[in-house]
């Protein structure tokens, strides 16, 4: 099994994040968001919704995903800076910059005939390109959906599609590629475009692999004719405060599935791959985990609702104690798996 890289937090980097801006990311109910917006001593630096409308308007990106909440409740996935914010809009791309960090958001139509490869290699080289001449030119973490993730179309399935062209985007682009890639998801919605979400900064974060896990970007062949372009964590630290960036993480163990039919199992799987990857962070940044949990905000995508109770079963335990846990139903990279989890674990 090939293992992470071993990447420690330098002296200097943490210097440049001792006066970083505070970062933070919050489940808000709909219905409550002009109050908790009123309330708020933060400025918002890009709001996620998963179908809710966003009252009162606000001037940062704005990111409407058609991906159904699955236990009843109507929330906004809000992140916000307590630095001031800076506005940035062209036809296809929208960011918020605040400090030494931005958030954006680029989405990008499926041309007919085009392919989701060919669209989703422009989509990476505009962000990049965007991001770049903004001065943010290192990536903390992207999120990308799409629909249809697991139909075959020309002969390939989109997901490997999508893998083909950003992979020859980044690799082409990115400085440091493959060892620069960040923390990432990759979901299928029930509709819509390519949809970019990313968070970028103007300094390098450190990227992680996870011990029970193959590298995505180092995935034998019969996977795709391009590996994923993704690390298994993005971690961020100063003196006062610390994130860590999880990618979807599901029931892979080196580059394999495991436990195909069974929920609940799978995301016990999925949870011990949450552990290790926590602990490789925190060995790392040379911190021991405080025994109360951290403050958490994690993300269930769902392949099955019918299997909801089970895995919410499988999740009620010490680890998501202190943290709001959003459920959604989403098509994920392998047919074979039925429930992803991504999280930012953030300490003080």
């Amino acid at each position: 099994m090939s293992q992470p890289h071993t990447l420690h937090i330098s002296r200097s980097t943490r210097r440049v994040l001792e006066s970083a801006s505070r970062l933070r990311v919050d489940y808000v109910e709909a219905a409550d968001f002009s109050h908790w917006l009123a309330a708020s001593v933060n400025t918002p630096l890009a709001i996620v919704s998963f179908g809710a409308p966003v009252s009162p308007p606000v001037s940062c990106p704005v990111i409407t995903l058609d991906l159904p909440q699955l236990d009843g409740r109507s929330q906004l996935e809000v992140w916000t800076s307590d630095h001031p914010v800076t506005v940035h809009r062209t036809h296809e791309f929208s960011a918020a910059a605040s400090g030494e960090m931005l958030a954006g958001t680029l989405q990008l139509e499926e041309e007919p005939g085009a392919g989701l490869q060919a669209t989703t290699e422009r989509a990476y080289r505009r962000l990049l390109h965007h991001v770049q001449e903004l001065g943010y030119p290192y990536l903390w973490r992207i999120w990308n959906y799409f629909p249809r993730i697991n139909e075959c179309e020309q002969g390939l399935e989109r997901y490997r599609q999508f893998c083909v062209g950003r992979y020859q985007a980044l690799a082409d682009t990115l400085p440091g590629f493959p060892g620069s890639l960040p923390a990432g998801t990759a979901v299928g919605t029930r509709s819509g475009p390519l949809q970019l979400y990313v968070l970028a900064g103007t300094h390098p974060a450190t990227h992680l692999g996870n011990p029970r896990q193959v590298h995505a970007y180092e995935y034998p062949v019969h996977y795709g004719p391009c590996s994923p372009s993704f690390a298994r964590a993005t971690f961020l630290q100063s003196d006062i405060h610390a994130h860590l960036f999880i990618s979807g993480t599901a029931s892979v163990v080196g580059h394999e599935s495991r436990h195909m039919g069974l929920p609940e199992t799978q995301t016990r799987e999925t949870v011990d791959n949450l552990r290790a990857l926590m602990a490789h962070a925190d060995e790392l940044s040379g911190t021991t985990r405080n025994p109360q949990p951290s403050r958490g905000r994690y993300k269930v995508y769902v392949r099955q609702p019918d299997q909801l109770k089970a895995i919410q079963q499988a999740l009620s335990i010490p680890l998501f104690a202190s943290s709001q846990i959003l459920y959604l139903q989403g098509d994920l990279c392998r047919q074979e798996l039925l429930v992803e989890i991504e999280g930012v674990v953030t300490t003080d």
